[in-house]
């Protein structure tokens, strides 16, 4: 699989975002656990893998992604720079946040932590996605799946994939709870929000906005003089 997504447009800004987005989302899933007030689909699913493996959250976190990842192979989807890169600096950045934010606290302090982690979950969305240099693999399963069955629509295939993730967390101990709600009701409008707010436009765009119009004037002619 070729690795999509060029470079040669703003490249500076586009992985300082990419990069930082991921930062952010790795805190961002961190500040959830440490919440205790339930996690999302995909996060359930990887802390009930960690209770049965022993491993850290991130380590999991890391090997789901890697596996879903092959799975874009018989689906014909070409990764990015982004969606190698999600694989491995989420999984790092949560390990790394889980060690140093303490754990347990009053309701009020876990329900600061679970509204900071879903708004920092949106924004750090916002900015990978927007710096255009690939999806993250869960993502890119939901839509390879949908571009290979048309008649499917990305809403019914992402709510069979996460329904089916979040049962299979729960069942090995992944943590379900009201944290699991709000991010549900949350994520899809917060997305929404932050999206076009980070997106980077990508070059044919910029050099529409910027090239001449059909009545310009050419280089060096002189200016039409004002009418009256």
């Amino acid at each position: 699989m070729a690795l999509i997504g060029n470079l040669r447009h703003r490249p500076v800004r586009r992985l300082v975002q990419l990069y930082l987005g991921l930062a952010l989302y790795g805190a961002s899933m961190a500040l959830m656990i440490r919440s205790d007030l339930g996690l999302d689909p995909w996060d359930v699913f990887h802390q009930g893998l960690s209770e049965l493996t022993g491993l850290s959250f991130g380590t999991v976190t890391i090997g789901v992604g890697a596996l879903v990842l092959l799975l874009w192979i018989p689906l014909r989807q070409r990764p990015g720079l982004g969606t190698v890169s999600n694989v491995v600096v989420i999984g790092l950045v949560v390990d790394a946040a889980l060690a140093l934010l303490p754990s347990g606290g009053p309701l009020g302090v876990q329900i600061a932590l679970l509204i900071t982690g879903i708004v920092a979950n949106g924004a750090a969305t916002g900015l990978y996605l927007g710096a255009r240099l690939g999806p993250g693999p869960r993502d890119g399963l939901m839509t390879g799946f949908v571009a290979r069955r048309p008649g499917r629509s990305i809403r019914l295939v992402r709510t069979v994939i996460e329904v089916t993730v979040l049962a299979l967390g729960w069942l090995l101990g992944g943590k379900v709870g009201v944290g699991t709600v709000a991010y549900a009701l949350a994520i899809g409008p917060l997305a929404q929000l932050f999206i076009p707010l980070f997106s980077v436009p990508d070059a044919a765009a910029t050099a529409d906005a910027t090239a001449p119009g059909p009545d310009a004037p050419a280089p060096g002619a002189a200016a039409p003089a004002p009418a009256g």
